[in-house]
């Protein structure tokens, strides 16, 4: 079962300042800012919702597709997919646009600075999801809002089933986008916080959002996640990681577990606990795919955290 992947590819240029930005923002200046920051520490990382969630579901064996647009400087991200056995078959290069790119500024308290240009992820909706190409599974992650959309209508008018993830993009819907995505999807994932905004935002009760799709799935950080279905609650708890390096796309990883369990028909409880597991690994890692492991070392981390041997 071959999973088509919307959302975003990025380059994430992440820069650390060894100060404090407090001792250097004056906070009866801010009207008139004019830092400057040294920044010894500099790293390019591949990212994007899409790319990350392709990553991670690889990682695991499962088969996906990433699906965005990119631009002339795809040219490093295009050999890391090669590298990685990712396909290209639905990436689309615009040659007048700069692939999306993030420049993330952080101090020694973990504060951040980030400045974020979308370049060719603004042109998401010229891409099309695919009628014809084997694809019977999909996810909707953050990209432009009007690639969201289309896409989320595209795989309810082939009758292709999908989880929409608004992510970070939850503001550039409007409530009646919320409401249409989430009744043509039929699971829906968010974090806690995405999960209050969700309401808020749709007029809808959580109980009411939870009955319109086949599984709700809520992840709470260092609290584990929550999968609302069939008006049952599986409580998946977390997996302490060995380390805390970098949270940037821990819920990428999750999707990408998430993505593997639907494609092999797991249970509910045992595709969470993949999915919890694929976030505290990536935690471990500076960077969203610079996490490897073999099968044989995933199948032994799982049995050591929940007791179990994994069926996968």
């Amino acid at each position: 079962m071959t999973a088509l992947i919307c959302g975003s590819v990025a380059y994430d240029t992440v820069m650390v300042f060894e100060g404090h930005f407090k001792d250097h923002i004056l906070a009866d200046r801010i009207h008139m800012l004019n830092v400057a920051f040294l920044v010894p520490g500099l790293r390019r990382n591949f990212g994007g919702c899409a790319g990350n969630i392709g990553y991670n579901l690889k990682l695991l064996g499962g088969q996906g597709k990433v699906m965005a647009t990119v631009g002339m400087d795809f040219g490093p991200y295009r050999a890391w997919m090669i590298d990685c056995g990712l396909s290209l078959d639905h990436i689309r290069q615009l040659d007048d646009e700069y692939t999306a790119q993030a420049y993330i500024t952080t101090d020694a308290d973990n504060n951040q600075i980030t400045a974020f240009h979308p370049g060719a992820m603004n042109h998401a909706h010229v891409n099309k999801v695919p009628k014809d190409a084997g694809v019977q599974l999909g996810i909707v992650a953050p990209e432009s809002h009007i690639g969201m959309r289309e896409h989320a209508a595209q795989f309810a008018a082939a009758g292709i089933p999908f989880i929409f993830d608004p992510g970070q993009a939850m503001t550039l819907l409007g409530p009646d986008d919320l409401r249409e995505m989430i009744g043509q999807a039929r699971w829906v994932a968010v974090n806690d916080y995405e999960a209050s905004l969700l309401v808020e935002r749709t007029g809808w009760s959580f109980a009411d959002i939870a009955g319109k799709v086949e599984a709700l799935i809520v992840t709470r950080g260092a609290q584990g996640s929550q999968i609302h279905t069939g008006g049952a609650v599986h409580e998946i708890p977390p997996v302490k990681a060995a380390q805390i390096a970098d949270p940037t796309g821990c819920g990428d990883a999750y999707r990408g577990g998430l993505l593997y369990g639907l494609q092999r028909g797991l249970d509910w409880a045992t595709t969470g606990r993949i999915a919890s597991l694929m976030g505290s690994i990536k935690i471990g890692h500076h960077g969203t795919q610079t996490h490897r492991f073999t099968r044989e070392e995933f199948a032994q981390r799982y049995r050591t955290e929940f007791g179990v041997a994994l069926e996968w």
